[in-house]
């Protein structure tokens, strides 16, 4: 096969991931591995795209290699994927199949995401490899990639790929009512202006979406706190995250845009923040990707826990379920609220009253419900991560330390031990026969005491 690697890291030929590729490379010399590094070639690609429609001809199956960053694949690759989706090839029927490295923090959500959007091609997809940064350096690591591309072969040869997903008609979306009186942006400015708070509205709003538009105007409106608005296209990102660790030890970051110090003064110095955006290849788009991935400055530290969140969404967001996962355990990872989402499919005008409503209680009430396992799972990933790499990551080591996110199991040998006498009375039949329901009673014991305290 010929087969076109889209290297989708900034990185370039220094990327970790790439090694993987070139592991196979050189196992299987019969197939030709053409590389592009579309991570690191972008900027150019969106001037000229004749250098990947080229190659893109001449592949047989087509190669996404990137490197997790922030639950999908790096901006770059969403660029790329923008200008590919943009372009006039015609992709139906290729073969196309993807290869990741991270520490597994939601690389499900990432490998999906280039999924859908392949399919969106007619791409023939074949269900791609997830390795551990490190899994390359083992024999594990090492069989696992041989296995990976010789299923790869055998489902080229054998025509087996994922079922395209059902073509649905074009959603309809509903028409957003702005109350009288504020048609005019310097009014509706004015009345917010009356009001007490701070809550940023981040956006990526074209002049030319006016239904995105009228949601924010409506919320703006509805919502009891002054609002102000973010809109990324207004600010000059000189590019996205390098994944240079420069801001590992000092939170500043390479790119000399003043975007770390932005971020801490202008955004997450509010209340809350709501992110309204239109659904573009199953995502927030890519200019909200490249906001997620410059907010690595702050390294994996949950600097905004505490945050209510919402989002106003344009675009057919009950079908996007990738989507709905990563908004989900976005605020779970970072013990924030989330208020609510707030689409235009089905009554916009209502939606967006009820998170305004509920944004409004949850910073009246300061209310932060418990992690479910989205957010617990993804930071044990980041607590054992930072723990290990805590010589080089000394701004998150730092803040975990302070914050109590070193909760390894193995310091609470109180319970430990006592998991141990009763392991003890249950592998005991004539123990476990004598105690009867003693174990259940003891379980309740310290909530009975806990109502028998709220009784005086």
């Amino acid at each position: 096969m010929n087969i076109l690697v889209l290297n989708g890291s900034p990185k370039g030929k220094y990327s970790v991931t790439l090694q993987t590729v070139h592991y196979l490379e050189k196992l299987y010399p019969t197939h030709s591995f053409e590389i592009l590094n579309v991570g690191q070639k972008v900027k150019a690609l969106a001037k000229d795209f004749s250098p990947a429609a080229e190659a893109i001809e001449r592949a047989d199956l087509l190669l996404f290699s990137y490197p997790v960053y922030t639950f999908i694949a790096p901006y770059q690759m969403h660029r790329f994927i923008e200008l590919l989706k943009a372009s006039d090839i015609s992709l139906a029927g290729r073969f196309a199949t993807q290869l990741s490295t991270s520490k597994h923090f939601y690389d499900v959500t990432a490998h999906r995401y280039i999924q859908d959007n392949c399919q969106d091609l007619g791409m023939k997809f074949i269900r791609g490899l997830s390795a551990d940064m490190d899994d390359l350096l083992t024999d594990k690591g090492q069989k696992e990639a041989r296995d990976f591309f010789d299923y790869v072969c055998w489902c080229v040869e054998h025509d087996h790929c994922e079922a395209l997903p059902e073509k649905l008609p074009a959603p309809k979306h509903m028409p957003v009512t702005v109350p009288a009186g504020t048609a005019d942006r310097s009014d509706l400015d004015h009345i917010c202006a009356e009001k007490p708070g701070d809550v940023v509205i981040l956006t990526d709003w074209e002049e030319d979406n006016h239904q995105l538009q009228s949601m924010i105007d409506r919320f703006r409106v509805k919502f009891p706190r002054k609002t102000r608005i973010v809109n990324l296209r207004e600010y000059k990102f000189n590019g996205g995250c390098l994944g240079c660790f420069n801001c590992a030890v000092s939170g500043k970051c390479v790119h000399k845009d003043g975007f770390d110090d932005y971020l801490r003064n202008n955004i997450q110095t509010a209340e809350a923040i709501v992110m309204a955006f239109t659904v573009k290849d199953h995502s927030m788009g890519a200019l909200f990707k490249l906001y997620d991935d410059r907010q690595f400055c702050n390294g994996h530290r949950t600097v905004t826990m505490g945050m209510p969140m919402g989002y106003l969404i344009s675009g057919d967001y009950s079908r996007e379920f990738n989507l709905q996962m990563i908004l989900e355990a976005r605020a779970q990872v970072g013990s924030n609220f989330l208020a609510g989402v707030a689409t235009d499919e089905f009554d916009p005008d209502r939606e967006i009253d009820k998170l305004a409503d509920t944004l409004s209680y949850a910073l009246e009430h300061t209310y932060i419900p418990p992690q479910n396992f989205y957010g617990i799972g993804g930071m044990k990933i980041f607590r054992d991560l930072i723990w290990l790499m805590q010589g080089m990551m000394r701004a998150d080591h730092k803040f975990y330390k302070a914050h109590g996110q070193y909760d390894f199991p193995q310091k609470k040998w109180p319970r430990m031990l006592a998991m141990y006498l009763v392991g003890a009375l249950i592998a005991n039949p004539k123990l476990k026969a004598k105690a009867g329901n003693m174990m259940n009673e003891g379980m309740l014991m310290p909530y009975k005491k806990l109502f028998e305290k709220m009784e005086k």
